[in-house]
């Protein structure tokens, strides 16, 4: 597990460069079988180093680390309990955080929030640590890669610690981008049939696959 704790420590790093993480808010987690690394509480995870990773299995208990994994751990444990997810990342970034106090939906402006199962839905409001949340979040991301936490951040997954890293850095760039475009005027939504005439192009075309030349 040294491997995949320090993978877990290295994104936290991305993360945190990218102006996602600050401080001690926010958490990382990847799963490896029946175990899962995970940030521990209190620790600024900037400087996170494998240490500061902890592994437990998928009822929560704690197999190798000196510390307390995140108060958050429920939520990452529910998330693995409901799908294939490999890692999941949860941040206070700025913009999705500032989007999650206003909006109840991210709408799609942008053909790439696709990549994130469409509209973005705002899980209600509930402490942190709580049950409640855990909840509220994992019926926020049926069917989707993302979700925001009301007047609290965001939560992205992916089927490896880099697709969850890139999604959460896509999910701040679209809040971004919305921020922006209200600024200028009424946001334009992409219809549904422009949504799915998207989807059958990047179908048809193979849409973020590296491809090679043909001689």
């Amino acid at each position: 597990m040294n491997q995949l704790r320090a993978a877990v420590a290295a994104a936290s790093h991305q993360l945190a460069d990218a102006g996602l993480l600050v401080g001690t808010a926010g958490n990382v987690s990847a799963r490896a079988g029946d175990l899962v690394a995970i940030t521990a509480t209190g620790v600024p995870l900037g400087a996170c180093t494998p240490d500061d990773v902890t592994v437990v299995d998928l009822d929560g208990t704690v197999v190798e680390g000196a510390l307390a994994p995140t108060s958050e751990l429920s939520l990452h444990l529910g998330v693995y309990a409901d799908g294939p997810a490999a890692a999941v990342v949860h941040t206070h970034a700025p913009f999705a955080t500032a989007v999650a106090c206003v909006l109840d939906t991210l709408p799609v402006l942008h053909y790439q929030q696709l990549t994130l199962g469409g509209e973005v839905r705002v899980a209600p409001y509930a402490t942190f640590g709580t049950a409640e949340l855990a909840a509220a979040v994992r019926t926020a991301l049926a069917g989707r890669s993302a979700a925001l936490l009301a007047n609290h951040g965001s939560v992205t997954l992916g089927g490896s610690l880099d697709q969850a890293v890139e999604n959460a850095l896509l999910l701040e760039w679209l809040c971004q981008l919305h921020h922006r475009a209200s600024a200028l005027g009424t946001p334009r939504v992409l219809t549904e049939e422009q949504q799915l005439d998207v989807i059958r192009a990047a179908l048809e075309r193979g849409y973020g696959s590296p491809k090679g030349l043909r001689e």
